[in-house]
């Protein structure tokens, strides 16, 4: 009676720290970039007539401006093998409200959100060609004042993104060319968040290494 009483106590003991480490281990995997209260390792971006940045409830705020706005991130981050991931909502404008450009290896390309009068999903550039010609273009409605969520995975391979879980992007690109789009978006290397003639918030904005697991 005794042993089974040991044996039950610890089977419980060890369910008990399995729940214990989980959000832990969950913790520890993603780096948050952005505290919710200060713009510590953010500048803004020096685009042309850009908006102000600055925190209103918790949020990193980026206004609208003539055209490109922006904020830079200003710590060291991985080339490849990571993942992005935040929330992002478009407060006012027409166009993109989350440029998301971060590096690929020794490159650089950006994520587009609501591009291109505020519908399209997609990458640039991919062998020239920016999100709304390429194969990664996708057609969404981003309904004003709402949160979504943004994953974006960046391996030596393949570029993938999630938008509120479901995945819309999932490109090989080996032996393909990925650059940024020429112009004024090229100051925005190598890690941050843009806008075009739109205001947009973001928050819960973090960095995680990739696993082995996760690049199979």
């Amino acid at each position: 009676m005794r042993r089974i009483q040991i044996v039950t106590f610890a089977c419980f003991l060890v369910f008990s720290l399995g729940l214990q480490r989980s959000p832990a281990a969950d913790t520890l995997d993603w780096q948050p970039l952005f505290d919710g209260k200060t713009l510590n390792g953010w500048t803004p971006t020096d685009f042309a007539g850009h908006g102000e940045t600055e925190i209103v409830a918790g949020t990193l705020q980026v206004n609208m401006g003539a055209a490109l706005s922006g904020v830079s991130y200003t710590n060291a981050t991985p080339k490849v093998d990571y993942e992005v991931s935040l929330q992002a909502r478009k407060i006012s404008g027409g166009d993109f409200f989350c440029g998301l450009t971060v590096p690929v290896g020794e490159t650089h390309c950006t994520l587009i959100v609501g591009g291109w009068g505020g519908s399209v999903l997609g990458i640039s550039s991919i062998d020239g060609q920016d999100a709304s010609q390429n194969e990664t273009r996708e057609s969404l409605y981003f309904e004003t004042g709402k949160w979504f969520d943004i994953r974006f995975r960046v391996m030596a391979d393949r570029l993938m993104v999630w938008v509120d879980d479901e995945r819309f992007i999932n490109v090989n690109i080996t032996g393909h060319k990925i650059e940024m789009r020429a112009g004024e978006i090229e100051i925005a290397k190598p890690f941050s968040l843009s806008t075009y003639s739109t205001t947009a918030q973001y928050r819960n904005i973090r960095l995680r290494k990739l696993t082995a697991a996760d690049k199979e």
